[in-house]
């Protein structure tokens, strides 16, 4: 009986790590494709993709962490395309895939609470005027959040280089105090370790883009 039992064990730890190196492979090809999608409807595939695969996954966080991620890229992409009519839409569905992520990871999560400031803030460019003490103040508290829980974090650094990149200066911001924290940006970049092979590690390549454009 002994005999059996160690069979079946030995056979179902197989199994699992057989699932797990399935799992694996296919998180890093659907992740590597967060990299060069390149419109918005190839970012909802992929927020679909990862969606399926968080449905059979139902205890790991980082399926719909980036199935949030994926629908934040389309709604940036969205917006710089001049579209805001689904940005509402978009950042629901990411602050939807963003609680399911947190309820598995826990509240102590940096980068949930780093993308739950990108979702605010794509739901306040919508109408800024109108959003700016709402969703506005939303994003500026999940910032902190995340900056207080992991200020190493090189993609903590990347969005608050794009927020004074992109704000106006009368409202605060500049372009050459942007690239000063870009630069800033880039250095944690290069000594930033992910814990894990699927783990957050997204922002250098766009931290590099705006260090090499063209001075103006």
């Amino acid at each position: 009986m002994k005999k059996y039992l160690l069979s079946f064990a030995l056979a179902f730890m197989s199994l699992t790590a057989f699932a797990q190196a399935d799992y694996e492979k296919i998180m890093k090809e659907k992740i590597a494709k967060t990299e060069t999608c390149k419109t918005a409807e190839e970012f909802q595939t992929l927020a679909n993709d990862f969606q399926r695969i968080g449905s059979k996954e139902s205890t790991k966080w980082l399926p719909p962490y980036y199935a949030a991620f994926s629908q934040i890229q389309k709604g940036r992409l969205m917006m710089r395309n001049g579209d805001m009519s689904g940005l509402d839409e978009t950042a629901n569905l990411a602050d939807k895939y963003l609680s399911s992520a947190q309820n598995l990871a826990g509240a102590d999560n940096a980068e949930i609470h780093l993308l739950r400031k990108m979702a605010a803030s794509l739901r306040m460019m919508v109408n800024p005027p109108q959003r700016y003490m709402t969703d506005g103040a939303k994003a500026t508290e999940e910032l902190g959040i995340a900056e207080k829980l992991d200020p190493s974090n090189p993609r903590i650094a990347l969005i608050k280089a794009e927020d004074t990149y992109f704000t106006p200066e009368q409202y605060g911001g500049s372009k050459t105090k942007g690239m000063e924290m870009f630069k800033d940006a880039v250095a944690k970049f290069n000594t930033y370790k992910p814990k894990t092979a699927l783990d957050p590690n997204w922002g250098k390549a766009e931290a590099e883009y705006f260090l090499n454009m063209p001075a103006k």
